[in-house]
């Protein structure tokens, strides 16, 4: 069973820095207050039908249905199903940035690279795991996936904490860190946890054990 969805911010809460994803016009022009409320009522409605329903069944339809507006004006605030399972992805993954860059050691600064390491690929195999299906149902295809705006944020931090550990001269930063990143991807996690039936605990372990193989015994 999937873990419920993080409450969307009210419109007089801050949800955090660094923000993800502005909530933009399709042109770049920041949302009016009555749309931005619109946009907050139509994810709820989503989130609430994911909790009941499952992945599987949310529709953009349904979504319109249970937010009690015409199907067009979902269509136009999210471009289509991907948009919407990506959009109710948005907080969830704001509050993981936010962690990682300012929140406390060891997940956030304070404590060694390697350690910040360790903990960012525990919170993000825990959080996939949590939501795999939704996950799962929001991935891209391959020739976007590596571009959109969350994997970049987690793929340049992995790659600051890797040059931090001075793992050693010679070290391709940038090919290690899509190593490393690849380990938490939504259909591996999926495959391992439900497929092989591993325990979360042994994805957690692995994690750790390729990150002190990828830093080396002088960052260790």
């Amino acid at each position: 069973m999937s873990t419920p969805l993080p409450p969307f911010p009210k419109r007089q809460e801050p949800s955090g820095e660094p923000v993800l994803m502005e909530l933009t016009a399709p042109g770049g022009t920041p949302l009016r207050a009555d749309a931005a409320r619109n946009r907050a009522r139509l994810l709820e409605a989503a989130a609430r039908l994911v909790e009941e329903q499952g992945v599987a069944k949310l529709t953009m339809e349904g979504v319109a249905t249970a937010a009690a507006v015409g199907k067009g004006t979902v269509f136009r605030r999210f471009g289509d199903r991907t948009g919407l399972l990506m959009a109710l992805l948005d907080h969830t993954e704001q509050l993981f940035q936010s962690a990682f860059m300012s929140g406390p050691a060891p997940l956030g600064p304070g404590a060694s690279p390697v350690e910040r390491l360790h903990a960012f690929g525990g919170h993000a195999l825990r959080q996939a795991s949590g939501q795999l299906d939704l996950y799962l149902a929001a991935e891209r295809e391959a020739t976007r996936r590596f571009t959109s705006a969350p994997y970049r944020v987690r793929f340049m931090h992995v790659c600051m904490l890797l040059r931090q550990t001075e793992s050693g001269p010679g070290t391709d930063v940038e090919l290690v860190a899509q190593t490393l990143m690849g380990y938490l991807e939504p259909a591996l996690i999926g495959h391992l946890t439900r497929q092989r039936g591993m325990p979360l605990e042994r994805l957690e372990s692995g994690w750790r054990d390729l990150v002190d193989r990828s830093v080396g015994p002088c960052s260790g």
